[in-house]
């Protein structure tokens, strides 16, 4: 199996209850290789949601114990995240799971990116907290912004062939 973030699925978790569907990981959805996530759903964080940001810190360094996450109304959101991280990270090693393809940019799946803390649109570099726990456990983390059709191919082999009896 494949961890995917459920709202790259169209799953209704995103923050404001939208989602982020993504036409290429739908087109081979059916074969069944994919398992849908949401951190934030998770750790029982309701949709919709205020947005949240990890507080010019990365996910690494959240689960490290520095730093923070809010949502826009100031609320400390840094252990949901942290719960909800672990939980996807339970699934995963349940599912001896090796990859996952995450939502850039937000605050658990964010894979090259995350935003500021600022709560203004900007972006800097760094995973988001699944992500990095993920990563740190041995699983290739992309996002969506990282697939071609030629790379998803490839990934989805990769677990079949992982998957077939010796």
């Amino acid at each position: 199996m494949i961890l995917v973030s459920a709202c790259l699925l169209g799953h209704r978790v995103k923050y404001d209850g939208g989602t982020n569907t993504h036409d290429l990981i739908l087109r081979y959805h059916e074969r069944g290789q994919f398992l849908a996530v949401c951190p934030e759903c998770f750790a029982l964080l309701p949709v919709p949601r205020p947005p949240m940001e990890l507080c010019h810190v990365t996910g690494a360094a959240l689960l490290a114990g520095k730093g923070k996450a809010v949502d826009r109304n100031g609320l400390d959101t840094t252990e949901y995240l942290l719960t909800g991280a672990q939980k996807v990270l339970k699934i995963a090693e349940t599912y001896e799971i090796r990859t996952a393809i995450l939502k850039e940019s937000s605050p658990s799946c964010g894979v090259h990116v995350v935003h500021t803390g600022d709560f203004d649109g900007r972006k800097q570099p760094g995973m988001g907290v699944a992500a990095a726990l993920l990563t740190a456990h041995g699983i290739r983390v992309y996002s969506e912004a990282d697939l071609t059709q030629a790379l998803l191919e490839q990934l989805l082999r990769e677990d079949a062939a992982a998957r077939r009896p010796s």
